[in-house]
C-alpha cells in the first residue's frame, strides 16, 4: 500500500499579475503654491500607508501596501477651492518640524489584492509533523476489466492466540560471529535451565541479540555460564592428532529484559485502525516460526536448505545445488500470512580435496605444484572446512593457506620436542604411507602454530554454501534443474508445509500460533490482449 503526501495546490499556482507587478501604483507628485499675504507655503507633506494590520504571511508581498502619494496642505488663509477628503491621522500631529506626517487609507482595489494574497499564503491547518499523521488513501476499487477468475497464492493464513510477547536482549561473551554456534549455546542453556530458572518458558532465539518469550521470565537480568564442546576449531598442536582431548569453551550469557509487545497494536493495524505498522511484533512472530527450521536446516538469509528437502544435483567444478524454501511472515489485507516459496542454492560437494582440485585444475599430481597453480588452489580452498578421517575421531579444520614447500620437506616438533617430518609422523602414528609427498600440504591454524594436512587425507565438509560467482555453465545447470511448471511448484510448496508440521511445532504451540496448510485463494482478472 502506497502513501501519497498531501499537496497544497496554492503553492503550485503562478503568482497573480496584479500583486506581482511593482508598477500598479505610481508615485504622484503634487505641487501647490500659497496665495496668502504671509510666508511661503510649507513643503509638501508625504503620506504613507497605515501600519500593517494583516498577518505576517501577507506582509511578505511588497505590492500589497498602498503606493505613497504627496498631499499639499491648504493654508487657512487660502480662498475657497475644490473640496477634497481630509487626511486620516494615524498618530498625533507633530509638535515640531517643518511639516506634519499623515497617512491615508488604502484604496478598495489594494485592499482586495491584499485579502486575496492573505488567503493564498496562509495555511488553514499546520503541516503534519510526520508522514504517519496522514491517512492512507482509500482503495478506489478492485478492478472491472477482464474476465474474473480465482487463483491460489503461495501464502498461508496465520492465527495468533498469544496476547503479549516479551523481548530480551542477549549478550554472549566472548563474542560469537557464527549464528549456528550462538544457537548451540542458547540451546544448551535452555535445556539446562528451562524448567528451573527460565520458568518453563520456551524462548525463541534469532541467532544474534534477541530472544522472545510468550510470557515474562522470572528475572529482569541474569547471567549464565555455558560450556560448549568445540569440534570445529583446530587444536594448538603442530599436527592433527586424534588423541587430542576435545576442548570445551566457556561462554557467559547475559539475558536482560528489553520490552513487552502488545499484539493489540498489530490487530489494530491489520484492521486498518492504525497506520503505523508494528514491525517489532511481526519480527518477533517471524523469529518464532523460524526457530525450528533454523535448528534442522542450513540457514542462508531468509531461506532454509537441506538434502532432505529435495534431490540435489551437480553443477560442475566441485559444486552442487541444494533445494530449499524461502519463508517470511507478512501483514496482508487478509491478516497475517506466511509466504513460502521453493528455492535452490549452490553448495560445495562433499568430495575429497584432490577430486575438487581435479575438477577445477588440470594438474599432474605426480609432479610438484608450480607456484602459479599453488596460488590458484589457495584461492579456491581458502576458508573452506575440511575433515580428516584417519584417526578415531573426525576432526574438522578451516583451510588458511597452502604450503610453499612440498609435503616431504615439512618438519615440525612433536610433543616430546623431537623434530620429525610430516611424512614420518603419519607413518609412525597412523601407519599411513602418504603417496603424493611431492604435493603441497593444506595449512590450518595460525602462522605461529600451523597445522599441516596432507591433501590426500582431506575431504570437504558437507553443507558449505558456495559464495563465489557462478560461471555460465553453472548458472545454466541451476536454472535447468530448478525450473518448474506452476502445478509442480504448487506441489513442492505443499510438500514443504506438510514437512514443517506447524501444528506440532514446539515453538508455535508455546506461542499459540496456528498456520493453515491450505493455499490462499484470491480473486483475479484475465485482461484482454492489447492491440499491437
Amino acid at each position: 500500500m502506497s502513501r501519497r503526501g498531501s499537496q497544497h495546490s496554492d503553492f503550485n499556482r503562478p503568482p497573480q499579475s496584479s500583486a506581482s507587478s511593482s508598477t500598479a501604483g505610481g508615485r504622484g507628485r503634487g505641487r501647490g503654491r500659497g496665495r496668502g499675504h504671509s510666508a511661503p507655503s510649507p513643503p509638501a507633506q508625504t503620506s504613507y500607508p497605515p501600519p500593517a494590520q494583516t498577518s505576517s504571511a501577507a506582509s511578505l508581498a511588497p505590492s500589497t501596501a498602498a503606493p505613497p502619494r504627496a498631499v499639499a496642505p491648504v493654508p487657512a488663509s487660502a480662498g475657497p477651492g475644490p473640496s477634497r477628503p481630509p487626511p486620516v491621522q494615524a498618530s498625533p500631529a507633530p509638535v515640531s518640524g517643518s511639516g506634519a506626517v499623515t497617512t491615508t487609507a488604502p484604496s478598495p482595489a489594494v485592499q482586495s489584492v491584499t485579502s486575496a494574497l492573505e488567503k493564498q499564503l496562509t495555511l488553514e491547518t499546520s503541516a503534519p509533523s510526520s508522514s504517519k499523521a496522514n491517512r492512507y488513501p482509500d482503495r478506489p476499487g478492485f478492478g472491472t476489466e477482464g474476465r474474473k477468475i480465482q487463483i491460489r497464492a503461495n501464502h498461508f493464513q496465520v492465527q495468533v492466540g498469544v496476547q503479549e510477547i516479551y523481548h530480551y536482549d542477549v549478550a554472549i561473551t566472548p563474542e560469537i560471529t557464527s549464528k549456528k554456534v550462538s544457537r548451540d549455546v542458547i540451546d544448551l542453556l535452555v535445556r539446562a535451565h528451562r524448567e528451573s530458572i527460565l520458568g518453563n518458558r520456551m524462548p525463541a532465539y534469532d541467532g544474534r541479540k534477541s530472544l522472545f518469550t510468550a510470557g515474562p521470565l522470572p528475572f529482569e537480568i541474569k547471567e549464565f555460564k555455558v560450556k560448549l564442546g568445540d569440534n570445529d576449531e583446530p587444536g594448538a598442536s603442530a599436527t592433527p592428532t586424534s588423541s587430542r582431548k576435545k576442548r570445551e569453551r566457556e561462554f557467559r550469557v547475559t539475558i536482560r529484559f528489553a520490552s513487552k509487545t502488545d499484539l493489540h497494536h498489530l490487530i489494530q493495524f491489520l484492521s486498518c485502525r492504525q497506520l503505523d505498522c508494528p514491525q517489532e511484533t511481526i519480527q518477533a512472530l517471524d523469529v518464532v516460526l523460524r526457530a525450528t527450521p533454523s535448528e534442522n536446516f542450513d540457514v542462508v538469509g531468509r531461506s532454509f536448505f537441506s538434502p532432505a528437502l529435495g534431490p540435489k544435483g551437480p553443477l560442475g567444478s566441485g559444486t552442487e545445488y541444494w533445494r530449499g524454501y524461502y519463508q517470511s511472515l507478512r501483514p496482508t489485507q487478509m491478516g497475517l500470512s506466511l509466504n513460502i516459496d521453493v528455492s535452490a542454492r549452490a553448495f560445495y560437494e562433499a568430495i575429497p580435496v584432490l577430486d575438487f582440485i581435479s575438477k577445477n585444475f588440470r594438474l599432474d599430481f605426480r609432479r610438484p605444484l608450480p607456484d602459479q597453480d599453488r596460488v590458484k588452489i589457495k584461492k579456491a580452498l581458502r576458508g573452506i572446512k575440511v575433515q580428516v578421517n584417519h584417526g578415531q575421531n573426525i576432526r574438522r579444520y578451516k583451510v588458511t593457506a597452502v604450503t610453499k614447500e612440498p609435503l616431504r620437506a615439512l618438519m615440525f616438533n612433536d610433543d616430546t620436542g623431537t623434530k620429525k617430518s610430516v611424512v614420518q609422523y603419519f607413518q609412525e602414528k597412523y601407519n599411513i604411507s602418504l603417496q603424493y609427498t611431492q604435493l603441497s600440504a593444506l595449512q590450518a591454524g595460525s602462522d605461529t602454530k600451523p597445522i599441516f594436512l596432507p591433501m590426500e587425507l582431506c575431504q570437504i565438509v558437507a553443507g558449505q554454501r558456495y559464495t563465489k560467482k557462478l560461471n555460465e555453465d553453472q548458472v545454466t545447470a541451476l536454472l535447468k534443474a530448478t525450473c518448474q511448471r506452476p502445478r509442480e511448484r504448487e506441489d513442492s510448496i505443499r510438500q514443504i508445509v506438510r514437512q514443517s508440521k506447524f501444528s506440532a511445532d514446539k515453538f508455535a504451540r508455546h506461542f499459540d500460533i496456528q498456520v493453515r496448510e491450505d493455499l490462499v485463494t484470491l480473486d483475479a482478472r484475465v485482461l484482454p490482449p492489447p492491440m499491437v
